[in-house]
């Protein structure tokens, strides 16, 4: 399984984890970083609008390029998961992965005491079960 990388974006469309997987990629600032969560963000938040019939969508779930497949999974709290993966990866795959990084999210994350929604994740636990979960 070819997993490039892992993007938490918050209902605000701020970025709150990022996490390589794969060398080879290109390395972004910080910045950089940013400006493409809130791009995303408002890729996704447009796209929800796009549909035909009304209240149906809840935007862009796939984007996919020649080398690369960016996979989003959207919580009921508006968090996003953005899942960079090769573009052979099937589509249940990715779907099951994503349930489990939510999973660990709302394990290690959210039950956090410590931490304060909507802020950046800075939780060892959750590095942990990721790299044990992907690699």
């Amino acid at each position: 399984m070819a997993i490039f990388g892992l993007w938490v974006i918050n209902k605000a469309g701020g970025l709150v984890y990022q996490r390589n997987f794969a060398d080879g990629l290109a390395q972004l600032t910080s910045n950089e970083y940013l400006v493409l969560a809130g791009t995303l963000h408002g890729i996704h938040a447009i796209t929800s609008r796009l549909s035909p019939i009304p209240g149906q969508s809840s935007g862009a779930q796939v984007i996919e390029g020649e080398t690369f497949k960016i996979n989003v999974l959207l919580t009921l709290t508006g968090t996003k998961f953005i899942l960079l993966t090769s573009p052979a990866e099937p589509a249940s795959t990715i779907d099951v992965l994503l349930q489990k990084i939510y999973s660990i999210y709302a394990e290690k994350v959210m039950q956090n005491p410590f931490h304060t929604p909507e802020m950046p994740i800075r939780s060892e636990a959750f590095d942990v079960s990721l790299g044990a979960l992907i690699g």
